[in-house]
């Protein structure tokens, strides 16, 4: 598909999105973009193609004046995009709804986010919100882990994030307790499936699954050690391994088709947009595959740049 064509069929999808949410009550003049196509742009920024924001802005005030006429200057552009944040989230989530397969499971797994070189003295722009963790992809990284979960055809049901050095655990039990309260502070987690989440090593504890099942309604299956007393027979570990694949494969998208290992957020909210936004890109590029009769993953040839 060429790049005009895709950013038609993605305006059209988000616009629809978007008209089946709330209208949001503004102080102020009016924006010089529509909530639709601040959306749209903040999703077609994410593609790797562009190394970054600004090299997003340069492409965008090049070549897409035509379908965005009132475009304003750059830092507009990203504060509106800051700014409707919660609104490309709901885009993510309704564009995973349309997709609508039965869920008989979702997979949890968290990624490394790096927003610095780890070998830079000083706090950087993050400083006390992100933090040096350590990651089997990356080794050690200045950032924050990304905490996904998805259903077995790949398509994101919801995200989270915290700092480098947070524990697997202590991010998905936050994740388990804002899907059950409904929290509007974190819609990004999305709707709870009832449906079982299948996790690596990072998330183990039988007792405090159980807590998770008790207090979220949450179960959670993942290999005990390989030390453990009761360990599972190599075949099940392979069995749930298998399950797991496809985490492997949506966080691969994330990192080498929307750079993720590449953004350098200067705030909190500029990150969370721009989380939020190869999230809902993912599963818009997701949807338009399954329109075309392709493979749902299939990203890598979706456009010919």
């Amino acid at each position: 598909m060429d790049p005009d064509t895709f950013l038609t069929t993605l305006y059209v999808l988000v616009d629809d999105c978007c008209r089946a949410l709330p209208a949001v009550r503004r102080r102020g003049p009016a924006p010089a973009l529509t909530r639709s196509e601040a959306v749209t742009l903040a999703l077609y920024g994410q593609w790797a193609r562009f190394g970054s924001e600004r090299d997003f802005y340069r492409y965008a005030d090049r070549r897409l004046r035509g379908a965005f006429p009132r475009l304003p200057d750059r830092s507009q552009v990203n504060r509106q995009i800051r700014h409707e944040r919660d609104t490309i989230v709901a885009v993510g989530h309704a564009v995973a709804e349309r997709l609508g397969a039965e869920v008989e499971y979702e997979v949890l797994d968290t990624t490394a986010a790096p927003v610095r070189n780890a070998k830079r003295g000083g706090a950087g722009w993050l400083g006390g919100q992100a933090a040096l963790g350590r990651s089997s992809r990356l080794g050690w990284y200045d950032g924050f882990a990304v905490l996904i979960a998805a259903r077995p055809d790949g398509v994101i049901t919801g995200h989270g994030f915290g700092s480098g050095n947070a524990k697997d655990q202590t991010l998905a039990e936050t994740f388990f307790a804002a899907r059950r309260a409904a929290d509007p502070r974190l819609p990004s987690v999305g709707r709870a499936s009832g449906e079982p989440y299948v996790a690596d090593s990072g998330f183990i504890g039988a007792r405090r699954h159980a807590d998770w099942a008790q207090a979220y309604g949450a179960r959670v299956l993942c290999p005990p050690y390989r030390s453990a007393a009761k360990n599972w027979p190599p075949a099940l570990r392979r069995w749930l391994g298998g399950l797991r694949q496809v985490i492997e494969t949506v966080n691969g998208k994330l990192v080498q088709h929307f750079r993720l290992d590449r953004d350098r957020p200067h705030s909190l909210d500029g990150f969370a947009a721009r989380l939020a936004a190869k999230v809902a890109l993912h599963n818009a590029c997701c949807w338009l595959n399954r329109l075309l009769g392709r493979p749902t993953l299939a990203f890598a040839d979706l456009l010919g740049w």
